[in-house]
Parts: C-alpha cells; sequence; structure tokens
C-alpha cells in the first residue's frame, strides 16, 4: 500500500476524495461504494456533502462509516446549473468543496458523478492543469474486442487545434502504459479515411505532428475500427468523442436488450442456458460500472468522472480507478511526457 506523509509528519492512509451528491443515485450508492472501497481497497474515503444527511443514510442502509471522514457543506451543484457558476455562485458546493481539498493536498484523487460541464471548468480552475497542460480532456475506457481503448477527449473540448490532440495522444499513452500495463500503447487519429490527406485542416495537420510526437502513431482509424481493439488510444476532438461515446454506450444497450428478446420464450431459455456463462461475460465486458469512469486527463492530481447512472458497484470502481491512477504515478509520468514533447519542439525551433 502506497502512504503519503501528511503535513504532521505523520504517515496516513491514501485517501480518496468523493463528491457525495454527484449523481442519479447520491448519497446512498455513493456512501455504499465508498465503503466497499475502504473494505476492499485498503484506502481511506473524505466524502463531501451534508455531514447530517450522510450519517442519516449510512444509517438507515446499515453502512459503516469506518474509515471514512466527511468535509461537510450543504449546497449542491444542479446539472441544470451553468457550469462556470462552480467558480462563484456555486463555490460552496460538495463539488468545488472536494476540488479545493484536493488542490490544498487533504487527499490524493477526486471522484464526481455529477455535471460533467461543471467538473471540467472546476478541476481546471480550483484543482488546475498540470505544468504544460494546454486543456484538461475527459477519457474513458470503452470496451472492444481486446479489452478496453481510451477515448480522448470525449466532450471536454468541442473545438481544438492540432497540438491539443497531440498532447492528448502522449496523456492517453501514459495512462494506457502506466496504469493499464499496456507496453507500447497504439495510437489513432480518429478520420473519415487513412489518407493522411483526409479530414479537415485540423486531423490533416495532427496527423503530421503526431508522427513525429514520441508516441506510437499508427495513423487514421474509422469509427468502424474502434470495437476490434486494433487501437489503445483513440484520439479525437471532443465534440466527436462525444458522439462516439453515446452511440456506444446506445449500441451496449441495444445489444442488451437484443440479446433479452433472442433468449425469450421456452426454447430460447433453454438455449440461454447452454450459453448462459458466456453471455455474462459480455454483459459484463460492456457494462460501464465496471469500469469505474472517464479520467479527466491533466490535471494536476487524478480527477474520475463517474458516468451520472452510478451504482454502488460503479463508485466502488471508479474510486478502484483514482486508486490505479495514484499508485502508478500516472501525474508525475503524464507531466514528463508532455516536458518531452515541449523540449522536442523547442530543439526543432532551433535547428529552424
Amino acid at each position: 500500500m502506497r502512504r503519503r506523509l501528511e503535513r504532521n509528519g505523520v504517515f496516513d492512509q491514501m485517501n480518496i476524495i468523493v463528491d457525495a451528491f454527484g449523481g442519479d443515485h447520491a448519497p446512498q450508492a455513493v456512501i455504499q461504494g465508498a465503503a466497499m472501497a475502504v473494505q476492499q481497497l485498503g484506502v481511506e474515503i473524505t466524502l463531501v456533502g451534508d455531514e447530517q444527511i450522510i450519517r442519516k443514510t449510512a444509517e438507515e442502509q446499515g453502512t459503516s462509516l469506518e474509515q471514512i471522514r466527511i468535509l461537510h457543506t450543504d449546497e449542491v451543484f444542479e446539472m441544470h446549473e451553468e457550469p462556470t457558476s462552480i467558480l462563484k455562485a456555486h463555490k460552496n458546493c460538495s463539488m468545488a468543496v472536494g476540488l479545493r481539498a484536493l488542490r490544498d493536498d487533504q487527499g490524493d484523487a477526486f471522484v464526481s458523478a455529477g455535471s460533467t460541464g461543471a467538473l471540467v471548468v472546476g478541476a481546471t480552475f480550483l484543482a488546475k492543469r498540470s505544468p504544460g497542460i494546454k486543456r484538461a480532456a475527459l477519457a474513458p475506457l470503452l470496451p472492444t474486442a481486446k479489452g478496453v481503448s481510451m477515448l480522448i477527449d470525449c466532450g471536454a473540448n468541442a473545438d481544438c487545434r492540432p497540438e491539443m490532440l497531440v498532447q492528448f495522444a502522449l496523456m492517453g499513452s501514459a495512462y494506457m502504459k502506466n496504469v493499464m500495463g499496456v507496453e507500447n500503447p497504439a495510437v489513432g487519429l480518429v478520420n473519415i479515411g487513412s489518407e493522411d490527406t483526409k479530414g479537415r485542416e485540423l486531423e490533416i495537420e495532427t496527423y503530421h505532428r503526431l508522427q513525429e510526437a514520441p508516441v506510437n502513431f499508427r495513423g487514421n482509424l474509422e469509427a468502424r475500427e474502434i470495437p476490434g481493439g486494433e487501437y489503445d488510444v483513440i484520439v479525437t476532438d471532443g465534440f466527436t468523442g462525444n458522439v462516439i461515446l453515446k452511440l456506444y454506450e446506445g449500441m451496449g444497450s441495444f445489444f442488451a436488450h437484443k440479446l433479452k428478446d433472442v433468449f425469450s420464450g421456452v426454447s430460447g431459455k433453454l438455449s440461454a442456458a447452454l450459453v448462459l456463462p458466456r453471455i455474462k461475460a459480455f454483459k459484463k465486458q460492456m457494462d460501464y460500472s465496471e469500469v469505474g469512469g472517464a479520467v479527466l486527463m491533466g490535471i494536476a492530481k487524478p480527477v474520475i468522472k463517474a458516468h451520472g447512472s452510478s451504482d454502488a458497484r460503479a463508485f466502488y470502481n471508479a474510486i478502484r480507478q483514482a486508486k490505479a491512477c495514484v499508485d502508478e504515478k500516472m501525474i508525475v509520468t503524464l507531466t514528463a511526457s508532455v516536458a518531452a514533447l515541449q523540449a522536442m519542439e523547442e530543439k526543432k525551433i532551433e535547428r529552424a
């Protein structure tokens, strides 16, 4: 177990800060997921939110709060609010208070299932970006035929510049190598064809920059290639990435419903009994709750955006994901990768 040195000189367990009032099933599911994480991962949890409601909810559902601290605030950021209002009008909401606690070294990572827009704004301006990072990017893990692939960006930046996409490739590669254990992550650029002349000016310029970047760039890929799993890091702008993500989620639900229809009736149920283990394995592979959440790449400390409809298991896995980011020193590696790219660019300028 990794340990950190507190300011008072006492060693303590890793502490994950969790927004107790973010998500459709908060705070019940958040509290249950946090308790599971304490028991199974050996971490401490700081729940941010109304202490009276948290304690009452835990008592009613019989959930232990052992190894769980509570950082009190009675304000909740509602989904309909303007994301930038987290900085002033709603600066005392559970998400904002948690992000400031992360910035002030009261925890090692942060997890929330609240508003995506507010989390991006809050993390960027409260927890701050890593040195050299131009924009933070949301990076979920998509199930594929070969495991999982990271999609970056999926909604934090609708409009991007080529240099931003190159940084996304670097950050995604650092995560897949150090956290997911992929030796030499293959990077692909989402486009409408494989040729280097395809796409908008953004894709064409990014393609040439990625060829010179310190990543394993395999060229353009079309969206239909993503499920095959040949690419470990899928790079695109936030608008395109969000469309891909929502279609992916929709197709997952579609397949689940079709499977249910296929195996309905007496003959279907008999057939299902024969292939039940494979069906369960497929459903588990397509289940977002098994992954955890989307990493908000580019922030000075690990921030995980859990799915809005996360249940207790999903919150547990989001916390597990946050722990892995800390254990594997993802931020250190990411910062070093960006610094190496900047050094390469400076040398190119000097030679020119």
